[in-house]
């Protein structure tokens, strides 16, 4: 019988690497275009109206949202149950929109400002003093451009 002999010592191959940053972006891009990402954190409760006649916003860049409804659970010691304002992550009074929508002109280009929409979320509960209001302060402000937020199957 013959002998196996250990003829010096065998190096391990060396991993290639080269393909690892193709993988890694790929990922990456992979995980960007499957999440979301959640503009503000609701702090009033809107439940949408329905209604028959829709039209979806071409241009979401260019919406500036306001929502009005009762203050959620957590929030109803501090504010209430009236139905509140709430403009991006803080609640506010009518008062404060004009600021709020000269805010949010700045920080579009100047080309855009005369197209910006002022989206109103309100909940379907609310009353309308508080929505007059509002679009006074729209008004001042210059913010004329009004949709409202609702969802389909009025005729359900």
């Amino acid at each position: 019988m013959g002998r196996f002999s250990k003829g010096g010592e065998k190096e391990v191959p060396e991993l290639n690497t080269m393909s690892l940053p193709d993988l890694i972006f790929a990922f990456l891009f992979f995980i960007m275009m499957v999440t979301s990402i959640r503009e503000v954190t609701m702090k009033v409760q809107v439940r949408l109206p329905k209604a028959t006649e829709l039209t979806t916003l071409e241009k979401k860049s260019l919406a500036t949202y306001i929502y009005m409804g009762q203050p959620l659970l957590m929030f109803q010691e501090q504010y209430g149950t009236e139905p509140a304002i709430q403009l991006n992550d803080k609640f506010a009074t009518p008062n404060d929109i004009f600021d709020y929508i000269a805010q949010e002109k700045a920080a579009m280009s100047e080309a855009d400002q005369p197209y910006m929409t002022t989206i109103l979320k309100i909940d379907k509960d609310t009353r309308m003093g508080i929505v007059t209001d509002v679009k006074q302060r729209l008004r001042e402000a210059d913010a004329l451009k009004i949709f409202y937020s609702a969802i389909g199957g009025a005729n359900d």
